[in-house]
């Protein structure tokens, strides 16, 4: 009896024991399992945390960027309308000077160097007075033969001979003040014939300066039609 009462104590002391071990390991797989769960929300936390200050930084780099390409955009809308106006300023400059544009022609003793020459073919009509800087030209055809005044000096012209506009001083000058240029001319005539009532010759333009043909052409009035050769 008493053998059977030891060996019951000693069960239920190993049942105790072995309860008393699976609760301190279920304590111990608890508290492992509540530090692992701090731990993972602390990460999660952290993690979150992490793409707010992301999320600042990259919201304030966009609002960084907006406001300097707000600025550039102010910058240049404010350089170009200064371009813009330079521009328009030196277009209403140019016009004005060609509108300006005016040319002085006196005579001059011939004889100076003219080793510049510019080539045009020209028409002018018949009948008209025509005025190239102070000469005063008239051509009136005849059968085969060109009648040509020039200043009152009439000649005969058959197709193939010359005439000549003899040495003039001229001064272009624009805005009423400003000389662009001073220049000796003489001018060749080489009548080429006769067709619709109007008379062609090639004009060779001799100058003592190299003279653009923006401004040689200041010398030629439209009626003859003047194109460079």
């Amino acid at each position: 009896m008493d053998d059977l009462t030891s060996r019951d104590d000693e069960k239920t002391r190993q049942q105790a024991i072995e309860k008393g071990r699976k609760e301190e390991q279920d304590r111990l797989r608890d508290e492992q399992k509540a530090r692992e769960q701090a731990m993972d929300k602390g990460r999660k936390e952290e993690q979150n945390l992490q793409r707010e200050r992301e999320q600042v930084i990259e919201k304030g780099r966009k609002e960084g960027k907006e406001q300097e390409r707000a600025r550039n955009k102010g910058n240049g809308g404010f350089g170009m309308k200064v371009i813009l106006g330079i521009i328009v300023l030196v277009i209403v400059i140019l016009a004005v000077s060609l509108l300006t544009l005016t040319v002085s022609v006196t005579n001059v003793t011939p004889g100076n160097a003219l080793p510049f020459t510019t080539n045009y073919g020209v028409s002018f009509p018949e009948g008209q007075t025509i005025t190239i800087g102070n000469t005063h030209i008239n051509v009136l055809s005849f059968q085969n033969e060109l009648i040509s005044d020039i200043d009152g000096d009439r000649q005969k012209l058959v197709v193939g001979e010359d005439r000549i506009i003899s040495e003039r001083h001229a001064v272009i000058t624009t805005l009423r003040a400003i000389t662009l240029m001073e220049t000796n001319f003489k001018i060749d005539l080489k009548y080429k014939g006769e067709r619709d009532n109007r008379a062609y010759f090639d004009m060779a333009v001799h100058t003592s300066k190299q003279v653009p043909d923006m401004l040689l052409k200041q010398l030629l009035p439209p009626e003859i039609d003047a194109r460079a050769i």
